[in-house]
């Protein structure tokens, strides 16, 4: 047997082998990019950081982790997913090993700029995946492959108590040793996928670089880009963002706070799945919808801060006080991240319908900027405590940014159907 067999697995089941283990990395590659969800809350008690430093700190590794995507998905078209995975997943264990070392702020931001490597698996997972899988059952397989973002559940579970236990560094090399591991299992589990293998059989070539990057031109792109920014982006924040906001606004302790952090993200992530099926079926612009109007409602009921009201009635003056509570804050909460992840699933469902000779390109732009909401989000809502001294700040910019996505979306399809009624107009004219 040659090294080359044992390299490269058999093709009978390709498309279910290739799916299943780019799930189980990017899982493992999420729970890596968000390690500072929790060891951040340590680290800036350690260091006395500001609320906007904080923010800062957690979203480094995102920034890293958006940026590289366009390249990574280009790569990945060109090389091949099981290649440039194996080797992200390597690159971000070499940054987390080092974050370990890491005594001063400035140390840290060069290291969380590292482990960001990790969050760009995911545009290498999408166009490895789409290409194992016909258009009619894309929807449903990358939702399956995004059900990855469980990762950040798995860092909420497991880390709070390796941190209380050994400290924040234990779990930085804990997360290093799973990433090596993942790339090694990856590697001998997976194989090429098929435009690979018929580049490599001579039966087709690479397409140039500036065809890859032909669609970027085309705003629709873009438009796509700002729904995954909420979509996906504000799902990343709030992941990294609502330990804190727990442990300031209802005084929970850490592993509690961790706790319901990771109860949000199991289902705002394994839902994507169900989004992908749905988008399948009904449609991604049914689903975006209602992603979209359910967040408006959900983000304004978050938004209101606590008040006090003072009426005058019959018999003089009487007082209320309006405030949500923990437990009706955790239930709307969960909608939020329930509809979400349908969202999340419902933009990736376009990308190969309209570009299917660009998903590395078109899903890895669409994915960076996705990814950028989890790096600008987390600053801004350091920056709008530190400014306006209310904790609900965070969802005020959130149900800003949904109504402005939703109007873009509704006036682009309406502008669209405009469009497509006049030219039957002028065929049924024609006639």
């Amino acid at each position: 047997m040659t090294a080359t067999s044992l390299a490269a697995p058999s093709q009978d089941n390709a498309p279910g082998r290739a799916l299943a283990m780019s799930t189980i990395a990017f899982t493992v590659c999420f729970a890596v990019w968000t390690i500072f969800s929790i060891i951040g809350v340590r680290i800036k008690d350690e260091l006395g950081l500001s609320e906007t430093q904080f923010g800062l700190l957690v979203g480094m590794p995102i920034l890293t982790g958006s940026l590289v995507r366009v390249a990574l998905g280009i790569w990945t078209d060109r090389y091949g997913g099981r290649l440039v995975y194996t080797a992200t997943m390597l690159a971000a264990a070499i940054a987390t090993f080092l974050l370990a070392f890491a005594q001063t702020y400035a140390q840290m931001l060069v290291a969380a700029l590292g482990v960001g490597l990790a969050g760009g698996s995911f545009a290498v997972g999408v166009a490895y995946v789409s290409r194992f899988f016909p258009a009619e059952k894309q929807g449903t397989a990358l939702g399956i492959f995004g059900v990855g973002n469980v990762g950040a559940a798995v860092t909420k579970f497991i880390a709070p108590f390796a941190l209380l236990a050994w400290g924040w560094q234990s779990v930085a090399l804990l997360w290093s040793v799973a990433l090596v591991v993942m790339a090694l299992v990856f590697w001998f589990t997976t194989g090429d996928d098929p435009v690979i293998r018929e580049r490599r059989a001579g039966r087709a070539k690479a397409r140039s670089l500036r065809d890859e990057f032909a669609p970027l031109k085309d705003v629709r792109v873009w438009r796509f880009a700002l729904y995954y920014f909420f979509a996906f982006g504000a799902f990343v924040a709030l992941a990294l963002w609502l330990p804190r906001y727990l442990i300031g606004v209802y005084g929970f302790g850490i592993a509690t706070a961790g706790m319901i952090g990771a109860a949000y993200s199991v289902p705002a992530s394994i839902f994507r799945a169900y989004g992908g099926v749905l988008s399948d079926r009904v449609g991604a612009r049914t689903i975006m919808y209602w992603t979209f109007g359910v967040s408006a409602i959900a983000t304004l009921i978050l938004s209101l801060p606590p008040t006090d009201y003072v009426v005058y009635g019959i018999d003089g003056r009487m007082g209320f006080h309006l405030a949500i509570g923990p437990v009706a804050f955790i239930a709307v909460i969960f909608v939020l991240g329930f509809f979400m992840s349908l969202g999340k699933a419902a933009v990736y469902k376009h990308i190969p319908v309209y570009y299917p000779q660009n998903v590395g390109a078109v899903g890895g732009l669409v994915g960076m900027i996705g990814g950028l909401g989890g790096f600008i989000l987390p600053i801004l809502f350091g920056m709008l405590n530190d400014l306006t001294g209310l904790w609900t700040s965070c969802f005020m910019l959130l149900f800003v940014l949904v109504v402005v996505s939703l109007a873009w979306m509704h006036f682009a399809i309406r502008r669209m159907e405009r469009k497509a009624g006049d030219a039957d107009q002028l065929a049924f004219a024609a006639q």
